[in-house]
């Protein structure tokens, strides 16, 4: 069974899976995984080997240095940071590190999170540098943005969600790209400067020029649809990470007025400069600066994914039992 992926324009197809035990029942919290390693162009097998880091939640993988690939995951030991070598998948080393919920590996860091708190390990000393955490927050999404970690928040005293920037050096809030008035962040893609979230509800999110726009978009949507007050209940919202403070957004549209039951599944990720929308076995890429459609394609078995991944003009699709690269036309 498969659980996860990684991809790099440097090295392999990172394919990280377990063998499910017979009835569905085992004695530990995690089982033990395997990470292999496939030949991005021919999909051949590099290396399969046993990987201390099992099945579960918070599980990140990546490349490091030149010759290593990083893991973060759950283990019979509790949560840890593995190194393998890239060619022949050798255990390099292990460590163990805090309660995580979402790991991204980057050569310099990883960057995790838990609902507490975001911290970041040293991808060569493997061992936590920063953390950052604040009372009454907390922690959904994590991304990063050149030299800044976007970080989706809530507040334990509102229920509203925000971006909150942090300096990927020190962990130190920079400032807020939106504060804490969405009702809801479904996720977060980044990308070099540029972002965007999945959430719902823009009216308290917006800057002034495009908060007219926006209530006149909702307005159209009235008239079309014959109902008397229509809710955004699905949008995206494009975020400049080096605009002013509260001055983040930079476009946004609305993809459901619908209720809240019957809003599709979603899922964004970005990648050189393109927002890359999932919608079953729909893939919509959008330019991430202005949000502009670029093309939409039917790729088969996305409906059926349990991870996929975009980098460099390619995708790497993984279901549970078959794992897929294909190159992106947009």
């Amino acid at each position: 069974m498969i659980d996860g992926v990684a991809f790099d324009v440097r090295g392999p197809a990172l394919i990280h899976g377990y063998d499910p035990p017979a009835g569905g029942m085992w004695v530990d919290d995690v089982i033990p995984g395997k990470l292999g390693a496939l030949d991005r162009n021919s999909g051949e097998t590099m290396w399969f080997s046993p990987c201390e880091v099992g099945y579960g939640r918070g599980f990140g993988a990546g490349f490091g240095g030149v010759e290593e690939v990083i893991v973060l995951g759950p283990s019979a030991g509790g949560p840890r940071v593995v190194r393998m070598a890239r060619d022949t998948g050798e255990l390099l080393g292990v460590e163990s590190i805090g309660e995580l919920d979402q790991a991204l590996v980057f050569e310099d860091i990883c960057v995790c999170s838990s609902a507490r708190r975001v911290f970041a390990v040293s991808t060569s000393m493997m061992s936590e540098v920063w953390e950052y955490s604040r009372e009454g927050e907390r922690y959904h999404h994590i991304g990063r943005c050149g030299e800044r970690v976007l970080v989706a928040t809530s507040s334990l005293k509102t229920r509203r969600h925000g971006v909150l920037a942090l300096d990927t050096v020190s962990g130190e809030p920079v400032g807020a790209l939106v504060q804490t008035v969405l009702p809801v962040i479904h996720g977060l893609a980044t990308d070099r400067s540029e972002a965007s979230v999945l959430t719902a509800d823009l009216s308290a999110a917006l800057p002034p020029e495009l908060a007219a726009q926006y209530l006149g978009d909702l307005s159209k949507c009235e008239e079309e649809s014959g109902v008397e007050v229509l809710t955004d209940t699905l949008s995206l919202l494009g975020l400049s990470t080096i605009a002013p403070e509260g001055e983040a957004g930079s476009w946004y549209e609305i993809l459901s007025t619908g209720p809240v039951e019957a809003v599709p599944e979603v899922s964004i990720a970005a990648d050189s400069g393109k927002l890359y929308v999932v919608r079953g076995a729909l893939l919509e890429v959008r330019d991430l600066l202005t949000g502009r459609i670029l093309g939409d394609w039917t790729i088969p078995g996305l409906d059926e994914q349990v991870a996929w991944r975009v980098c460099d003009g390619a995708g790497l699709l993984a279901e549970e039992h078959r794992v897929s690269v294909f190159e992106l036309p947009a």
